[in-house]
């Protein structure tokens, strides 16, 4: 099983999320049957740069380490590759269902949706904000997160990976 979590520069939301789903892997004992990684739709402007400082700092502060990540923009080939592309926002979200091959645009999800996060439906780019933006994203991410593994050791629908 492959997860990709998405976001615009991959430097808050995704390497974010990347390490929340890690983390929460990790700790379900389902690190080594679920990998994950991350992308941006708009990942050229910070190809190869480490996440934003605040988000490694965020992270840190809840117990994880994202400082090793590095950004990278989204392929069409992560179509193929990964089951499911969990994307941060409804702008994501389209970027990434346009860059779809023919057949897999279902493969990109609304991640909080997807997750039955029902209070919120994006996770606000906290970029422009400040410490408290960073753990409001952090908080829905992490929610996030523990759903999506509680989902996937469960397996409790046919639906968690979509056709």
């Amino acid at each position: 099983m492959k997860l990709l979590v998405v976001c615009l520069g991959n430097i808050c939301r995704s390497p974010m999320g990347e390490g929340a789903l890690r983390a929460r892997l990790g700790e379900a004992g389902l690190d080594g049957w679920v990998q994950v990684d991350s992308a941006g739709t708009s990942g050229h402007w910070h190809a190869g740069r480490s996440p934003d400082p605040r988000a490694v700092a965020c992270a840190r502060g809840h117990g994880v380490d994202i400082s090793g990540q590095r950004a990278r923009q989204l392929l069409v080939a992560d179509f193929e590759e990964y089951d499911l592309i969990l994307c941060a926002d409804g702008d994501n979200l389209r970027d990434a269902q346009a860059l779809a091959p023919a057949g897999l645009a279902s493969r990109a999800v609304p991640w909080l949706p997807w997750a039955g996060i029902t209070h919120s439906e994006v996770i606000p780019d906290p970029y422009y904000g400040d410490v408290k933006d960073f753990e409001h994203s952090w908080a829905l991410i992490d929610a996030a997160a523990q759903v999506t593994v509680r989902r996937l050791s469960r397996r409790e629908d046919s639906g968690i990976i979509p056709a």
